[in-house]
């Protein structure tokens, strides 16, 4: 027991001094939000972007791939950092404290919060601490995003882990649960689902999706790198097993932060991959060695103490707007321009209509013009940013819509498109 021990003690010299009483000081850069009030709403969403660094000349709908960050969080991630290099530590005695903040966010027990990267790191963690086997099956949609997909295909090079897939369904959610339930087997050990898929916005019935699994003992997985900050939830409300997301998208935390959770319950079926000092116990006396019994087995070395911190810091602001306010400022300013592009001739709209199924984000198409000459237009031209998608053969351009975007925002792309097809 003497290795780790002697890592958490040094652990505890970061929080003395200026770390452990500079909480207040960043939070409180931008002020205080003004009233938010039915009648004059957008002057208060205007203050929310006046919270952000963000280039006022640029309008920005690309946070599925990359959010921007608020002021606040940058300066408590600039804080810590400083103050952390004054002693030169590492801090990782503040990772408690952001531990159970960050699991009170998603509605989880911190016993099962990790901090990694990403959501790759953490959907990768999963796929290969599981315990499979040679056809062994693991079922996934044919949308997950690579960082979600690849380390199953990994498993199928290195142990012979059979995958199969099945497009997402545009319908219904019960219509997904079907296309699921459809290629289960007695050979099935883990369904993976994202909870909003990256290229086309389609929100997946997790939670009936893990009653299925659960039912039938097979692992369920959530990729929730495009849910976390774009909705309000609570993991013990979704179910499943395991859940994996990144900050530095709808979080809107500072760059390469992530979150792992696995159920404390079921922790011993997914081996940490790598090992390091705070995986586990050494006993000098018998060589025994025991992992450590929460989810910081999997935080195999020294963690961005400054970064996770700005990352409590994005969910603060988060719940300082509200999240249900978020969620549904977002779902209107995709639905103002799914109507502006319905309207427009030769637009086909990818993501679904059905309210279950959508949220903050679409994905829209022409054949007129190809999706790299309609992204470079718009972002040479406009300074309008979206994101091309090229995934499934899609040739499509997606339109993220989040708290720091505006309705003459969501117009000016509206008018940008019809205004770059009409000279087709």
């Amino acid at each position: 027991m003497f290795l780790r021990g002697a890592a958490l003690g040094a652990a505890g010299l970061a929080v003395s001094g200026p770390v452990a009483g500079g909480e207040a000081g960043p939070a409180s850069v931008a002020g205080a939000l003004p009233s938010y009030t039915e009648g004059d709403q957008e002057a208060y969403w205007s203050a929310v972007r006046a919270r952000y660094s963000l280039s006022q000349q640029l309008t920005y709908f690309n946070t599925g791939g990359l959010g921007p960050a608020a002021i606040s969080v940058l300066a408590k991630a600039a804080e810590i950092t400083r103050q952390l290099q004054e002693k030169s530590e590492h801090g990782h005695g503040l990772l408690e404290g952001a531990r159970a903040e960050v699991a009170r966010f998603l509605g989880a027990d911190p016993r099962g919060i990790a901090f990694m990267r990403n959501a790759t790191e953490g959907n990768a963690t999963v796929a290969a601490g599981l315990k499979l086997g040679e056809g062994d099956e693991v079922i996934y949609e044919t949308h997950a995003h690579p960082g979600g997909a690849f380390s199953w295909r990994q498993q199928a090079r290195l142990r012979g882990v059979v995958v199969k897939t099945f497009e997402p369904a545009t319908g219904s959610p019960e219509a997904n649960v079907a296309r699921v339930q459809a290629l289960l087997t007695r050979r099935t050990r883990v369904v993976q689902v994202s909870h909003v898929t990256a290229p086309t916005g389609i929100v997946m019935p997790v939670a009936a999706l893990s009653r299925l699994c659960r039912e039938r003992g097979i692992w369920f997985h959530i990729d929730g790198a495009q849910s976390a900050g774009m909705l309000p939830f609570s993991l013990r409300e979704l179910g499943g097993d395991s859940f994996a997301t990144s900050g530095h998208k709808w979080l809107g935390g500072p760059h390469e932060t992530g979150v792992l959770y696995v159920k404390p319950e079921r922790m011993d079926e997914v081996a940490p991959v790598l090992a390091g000092a705070y995986t586990g116990d050494l006993d000098a006396v018998t060589g025994a060695f025991r992992l450590t019994e929460t989810a910081m087995r999997y935080e195999y070395g020294t963690r961005n103490a400054a970064a996770v911190l700005g990352l409590v810091e994005a969910m603060r602001f988060q719940e300082q707007v509200g999240r249900a306010r978020i969620a549904a400022r977002g779902r209107a300013l995709t639905e103002r321009v799914r109507r502006g592009l319905g309207e427009l001739k030769g637009v086909e709209i990818l993501t679904p209509a059905h309210p279950a199924l959508s949220a903050a984000m679409l994905t829209f198409r022409t054949a007129a013009v190809p999706q790299d000459q309609l992204f470079a237009k718009l972002m040479n031209t406009r300074a309008i940013r979206c994101r091309p998608v090229t995934e499934e053969k899609l040739n499509a351009l997606r339109v993220s819509t989040h708290l720091f975007n505006s309705p003459a925002e969501c117009d000016a792309l509206i008018a940008g498109v019809r205004e770059i097809l009409a000279s087709a």
